[in-house]
């Protein structure tokens, strides 16, 4: 049987990465890997069930939903009994599900609001993954939350500036001003590396520019940065 995956192949950066800083920022357990799995299926789970919402196929996403939803709340049982006030950062995502619901239903899936709703709730795992350890949120679980939505902010809007929005002045000089004001915010914070993890965000946003590259390159260039932003917001944490 083959497997009905995702389209938006950038989403994986953002399932894997908050959640691993969080881990790292929060300190490591076991329960770690099963929550990862089951944060790994629902997220899955949710590509066929806000297709559901486009009233299109609706036994073929009900059928995909439930393949992927019921063993992801077996897994996610295995962090609720070490922690089960962790249960409260999946209530906190279901507004940014419900915009996204809303936007599919209406098939604007690729509406600025709705990626930022996206990023948001993606970067709120880390606070989640971090929580797991302590019961607390820490200022590295923040810190690790912050600096996920505004990478992965910034992603989006390089990659609508090289596809759909590549013609459009007013983009450029939005995702230009927003990689620019990002680094320097970091730097007045005195976040000296986190504010080096986003000067190749900056650098690619300014240099690909006008650009004749193939989505799969720009593909390839955000999977290059995302290593280089994980492993220097890493280093900061440890």
């Amino acid at each position: 049987m083959k497997l009905f995956m995702p389209k938006q192949h950038g989403a994986w950066a953002m399932v894997i990465i908050p959640f691993w800083l969080g881990a790292i920022s929060g300190g490591f357990l076991w329960e770690h890997i099963p929550f990862f799995f089951g944060w790994l299926l629902l997220y899955l789970a949710t590509y066929p069930m806000l297709l559901l919402f486009k009233k299109k196929k609706l036994q073929f996403h009900a059928k995909w939903s439930l393949i992927y939803l019921i063993p992801a709340i077996l897994l996610l049982m295995f962090p609720l009994v070490e922690r089960p006030s962790v249960t409260l950062f999946g209530v906190m995502m279901l507004p940014f599900f419900t915009i996204n619901a809303f936007f599919s239903s209406k098939n604007k899936d690729r509406a600025l609001m709705n990626d930022f709703s996206a990023v948001f709730a993606f970067s709120l795992a880390g606070i989640a993954s971090a929580y797991l350890h302590s019961g607390k949120v820490t200022e590295e679980a923040i810190l690790v939350f912050i600096a996920s939505s505004l990478f992965f902010i910034g992603s989006t809007f390089f990659v609508k500036t090289m596809i759909r929005e590549k013609r459009s002045i007013q983009y450029k000089w939005i995702s230009w001003c927003y990689h620019a004001l990002v680094v320097a915010g970091w730097l007045v914070f005195g976040q000296w590396i986190v504010a080096l993890a986003f000067i190749p965000s900056l650098a690619r946003a300014i240099g690909f520019y006008g650009k004749n590259l193939t989505p799969k390159q720009i593909g390839i260039f955000e999977i290059i940065n995302s290593a280089i932003f994980f492993i220097l917001i890493a280093s900061s944490l440890i």
